[in-house]
C-alpha cells in the first residue's frame, strides 16, 4: 500500500468539526475512533466507536466528554475504585491524532486497510484530571509559569550573553527517547552462554541485518516516516546471537537485539510519539513472523534494553529567535549555561524520589544491575573539557553537546526502559530540573562557580546539593570504583521496587519538589506507588517464585555411581543444598520461596524485598553451578 493512498497522521489545526466530517467521508477505510488516555502504569486504552456514531456526535466528542469508562479496569490505584469507578474521557485537541491501520482486514469499498483514529485523550475523575497525560501536560503548563517569572525576576543569566530573561517570550521543552527491544524467531530460544559469548566478542552491535529482521526493521523505519517521526536510524544493538538457515532458505533461530531512533519533539507529543513506535514495531515484526519484546532484562545475562531519554529546554526570545537555554555562549569556554548546570543539579539531588517513576518493575531492576553500562549510580559526565564531548556510558545522565551546534546541547537520562511510563518520567525530570534552575539562577553564581559546585568532593558543602555527597565522575564508575566507593560517593541504589517506593517515604523534602504547585499531586503518587507495589508482589508470588521453582525442579542428578568422580559428587551435593534451601522447606526451616510468602502475608515488605534479592542471587547460583557440573558429565 502506497503511502499517499492513507491519511496518516491529522494534526491539531484539521481537529475542526467541518474537515474531520470532510476527511473521514473521504476515507470510508477509517472505521473506528479510539480515545487514548494513559493510566498510572502507563497503558493505553483501546476501544472501537464506529465512525458513524462518531460523526453523529462529533460536537460532543470534541466540546465535552463524550466517552466514559470504568476506572477501576485501569491503573488508578485508589482513586478510581469499585464504588467510585466512572472516569470520564476528554480528548486532547493540541497533539497529533494518527489513524492505525489494520494490516489483516482490507475494507471492501476501497480495498485499503481498516483503520482506526487514535485520538488521545485525558481522564476526568470527580472534576480532577487524573491520568498521565494530564500530569505532564499540567506539569510542563507549571514549569513554564514558574521559569518565565524567574527568568523576568532575573534577566541576566549567568553563561548566556546572547539574550537576557526579560526578552524570553515562551519556554519550549524538548525530549526525545530511543526505541531498544530484543526480535526473536516465536517458540526457539538461544542459549545464554552463546549470547553472553557473542556479546563479549562484540559480533552484533552496528552489524548488517538480514532476511525477515532486514524487511522488518526496513518497514518499520518506513512506517515512522509516513507517521511523521522523523526516523534517524534503525541498528542492530550489542546483543544476540547469528540465525540459521533453514532448508527452505528462510532465516530461523533469529535472537537479536535492535535500536530504532527518531527525531525529538516538544511536550506530551513526545511521549505520544513514543506508544506510536513501541505498537508500529510490533506490528510490523509480527507480520514478518518475529515476536518483538520490549522488556528491559529479557534474558538474565545478556545486555538489557534501554530506553534512554533526552531532555532539554529552549526559549523562544520576542523576537523569534530560539535559543538553548542549557547551553553557553561560549561553547569551547564553558560546559553549560546556569540554566543547564541547575537542570543537572535538580534532577540529581532530587533522583532518588525520580527513581520511581523511572524504575517501578521486578524487570527493570533486572536490568540495573552493575556491568553492561547500567546507569545505577546518580552522577553526571560532562567531559575532560568543554571542547570534548563525554562519552561515559557509566553515569547515569550524561552531557551530550556539539561545541559547533549549541542547539544540541541536553542531558540523557539512561536509567529509563521502554516500559518506564514517559509521561510521568517526563514530569519528574522537568519538576526537579525546576528546582536546581530556580537554585542555580537566583544565587547569582559564575558558571565556575556552577561548575566548582557540581564537581565538588564528598564533605564539601555547597549552597544547594548535599554536603555528603559527589555528583559528578568521569571515571567509569565500575571499574575504577569499588561498590562500597560507589555507595559513599553517589549513594546506595535501591534493589526492589518496594525499596524504590520506599524513598517517596524516606525524602519528603524531596517529594515537595514534585507535588510543588500541586500539580502531580501526593494522591497521584500515592495511586503510583500502591499500584507498582501490587504489580510487584503479584508478579513475584505468581510469576518469578513458579518460574524459580521449575528451574530448581528441571536441575537433575546427571552422574552415576561407576563413572562419577569426586568432582561430581561434591558438586551435586552443593547444588542439592541450593535446590533444597530455595524450594524445599522442612519442620525446622522454611525454604526461601516460603519465607517470601510468609512475608507477604505478614504484610512484612521490607523483609520480603531483601529476600527477593537473596532468591535471585541463590537462583543465579544454582544455575551457574549446574552449568558447571554438566561440563563434567560425558555419558
Amino acid at each position: 500500500m502506497k503511502t499517499q493512498d492513507l491519511i496518516y497522521v491529522i494534526p491539531p489545526a484539521q481537529h475542526t468539526k467541518e474537515q474531520l466530517t470532510t476527511l473521514l467521508t473521504a476515507h470510508p477505510e477509517i472505521k473506528f475512533v479510539s480515545l487514548v488516555a494513559i493510566d498510572f502504569a502507563g497503558n493505553d486504552t483501546d476501544e472501537k466507536i464506529p465512525v458513524s456514531l462518531f460523526l453523529k456526535d462529533i460536537d460532543v466528542f470534541l466540546d465535552g466528554s463524550a466517552v466514559q469508562t470504568d476506572g477501576s479496569s485501569v491503573v488508578l490505584t485508589g482513586i478510581a475504585t469499585l464504588n467510585n469507578a466512572k472516569v470520564d474521557m476528554v480528548v486532547d485537541k493540541d497533539v497529533n491524532w494518527i489513524v492505525d491501520y489494520n494490516h489483516d482486514f482490507i475494507c471492501e469499498e476501497t480495498g485499503k486497510m481498516v483503520g482506526t483514529l487514535r485520538m488521545p485523550c485525558f481522564l476526568i475523575h470527580n472534576g480532577v484530571r487524573v491520568d498521565s497525560r494530564s500530569i505532564l501536560a499540567d506539569s510542563l503548563a507549571y514549569v513554564k509559569g514558574e521559569l518565565l517569572a524567574l527568568f523576568k525576576a532575573n534577566p541576566k543569566i549567568a553563561g548566556i550573553t546572547t539574550a537576557t530573561g526579560d526578552e524570553i517570550e515562551d519556554i519550549i521543552f524538548t525530549s526525545a527517547t530511543e526505541l531498544e527491544f530484543w526480535v526473536k524467531t516465536p517458540t526457539e530460544e538461544a542459549h545464554v552462554e552463546e549470547l553472553s559469548t557473542s556479546q563479549v566478542m562484540q559480533e552484533q552491535y552496528w552489524q548488517r541485518t538480514r532476511g525477515n529482521v532486514r524487511t522488518a526493521m526496513e518497514q518499520a523505519v518506513l512506517a515512522l516516516e509516513a507517521y511523521g517521526l522523523e526516523p534517524e536510524m534503525g541498528h542492530k544493538e550489542v546483543g544476540g546471537v547469528k540465525a540459521q538457515i533453514s532448508e527452505s532458505g528462510q532465516l530461523t533461530h533469529v535472537m537479536e537485539q535492535l535500536e530504532i531512533d527518531w527525531k525529538y519533539s516538544t511536550g506530551l507529543q513526545t511521549a505520544d510519539n513514543e506508544l506510536l513506535a513501541r505498537n508500529l514495531v510490533k506490528e510490523v515484526f509480527r507480520m514478518n513472523g518475529l515476536d518483538v519484546t520490549f522488556q528491559a532484562k529479557p534474558i538474565i545475562g545478556v545486555a538489557g534494553s534501554g530506553e534512554h531519554t533526552h531532555f532539554g529546554l529552549a526559549a523562544k526570545l520576542k523576537s523569534g529567535k530560539v535559543i538553548n537555554l542549557f547551553a553557553p555562549s561560549d561553547m569551547k569556554k564553558d560546559f553549560l549555561s546556569a540554566v543547564g548546570y541547575g537542570a543537572i543539579m535538580g534532577l540529581l539531588k532530587n533522583y532518588e524520589v525520580v527513581n520511581p517513576l523511572v524504575t517501578s518493575t521486578n524487570d527493570a531492576f533486572n536490568r540495573l544491575k552493575p556491568g553492561f553500562e547500567a546507569p545505577v549510580c546518580i552522577v553526571t559526565s560532562l567531559g575532560h573539557d568543554p571542547a570534548v564531548p563525554s562519552r561515559n556510558r557509566t553515569i547515569l545522565a550524561g552531557l551530550v553537546r556539539d561545541a559547533e551546534n549549541p542547539m544540541a546541547t541536553r542531558f540523557e537520562l539512561r536509567a529509563p526502559n521502554p516500559f518506564t511510563n514517559t509521561y510521568l518520567a517526563l514530569s519528574a525530570i522537568y519538576l526537579t530540573v525546576l528546582d536546581g534552575v530556580k537554585a542555580a539562577v537566583a544565587s547569582g553564581k559564575t558558571t565556575e562557580e556552577l561548575l566548582a559546585s557540581l564537581s565538588k568532593e564528598p564533605g564539601v558543602a555547597d549552597f544547594y546539593l548535599e554536603t555528603g555527597r559527589a555528583y559528578r565522575s568521569e571515571h567509569d564508575v565500575f571499574d575504577d570504583y569499588t561498590a562500597e566507593e560507589r555507595d559513599r560517593l553517589f549513594g546506595k541504589p535501591p534493589a526492589t521496587v518496594w525499596e524504590n517506593m520506599h524513598a517517596l517515604e524516606l525524602y519528603p523534602e524531596k517529594v515537595a519538589v514534585l507535588t510543588q504547585g500541586n500539580v502531580f499531586r501526593p494522591e497521584f503518587l500515592q495511586s503510583f506507588a500502591a499500584g507498582a507495589m501490587n504489580r510487584w508482589k503479584t508478579e513475584l508470588l505468581n510469576r518469578i517464585i513458579p518460574e524459580y521453582h521449575d528451574t530448581v525442579i528441571n536441575i537433575c542428578c546427571l552422574h552415576d555411581a561407576e563413572t562419577a568422580t569426586d568432582l561430581d559428587v561434591t558438586a551435586w551435593n552443593e547444588i542439592q543444598a541450593l535446590r533444597m534451601e530455595i524450594a524445599k522447606s522442612s519442620s525446622a526451616k522454611k525454604s526461601l520461596m516460603e519465607q517470601i510468602r510468609a512475608a507477604f502475608a505478614a504484610k512484612d515488605y521490607q523483609l520480603a524485598s531483601a529476600l527477593q534479592v537473596e532468591l535471585a542471587a541463590k537462583v543465579e547460583l544454582l544455575k551457574k553451578r549446574y552449568a558447571c557440573y554438566k561440563k563434567n558429565i560425558i555419558d
